[in-house]
């Protein structure tokens, strides 16, 4: 796993989550809390065959797979910093998020909702 996806200490991730349930969107809260749930993701579901971006904070590899290196990769899941946090804590639920067009999913097994949620 990179360093950059390393899960954060424990404390300061309580700290930023319970600021951004009451509504803070701060850009460190939201680095820190993007970061630390995709290393919590990639912990949980190793491999690389999907991608999944949370401009402007981190991109990681998950599931096992056909290992993407280059150009597009086979599947791609992209959402905002916000709905992926929502997502990993338990806050909202994937079909809600892809009904309401706040994350993008395509290719086969891109579809993480049984993976989530993280924490």
């Amino acid at each position: 796993m990179p360093i950059r996806l390393r899960p954060a200490d424990p404390a300061l991730v309580a700290a930023a989550l319970a600021r951004f349930r009451d509504g803070g969107r701060d850009a460190a809260d939201l680095r820190l809390l993007t970061k630390h749930l995709l290393a919590l993701l990639v912990g949980r579901a190793p491999g690389g065959a999907v991608e999944v971006r949370v401009p402007p904070y981190a991109v990681a590899q998950c599931l096992e797979g056909t290992r993407h290196t280059r150009g597009t990769p086979p599947a791609v899941v992209e959402t905002d910093p916000a709905t992926w946090i929502e997502l990993a804590v338990g806050d909202l639920d994937w079909d809600e998020a892809t009904r309401a067009g706040r994350l993008r999913a395509s290719g086969e097994r891109s579809d993480l909702g049984a993976l989530l949620p993280l924490a």
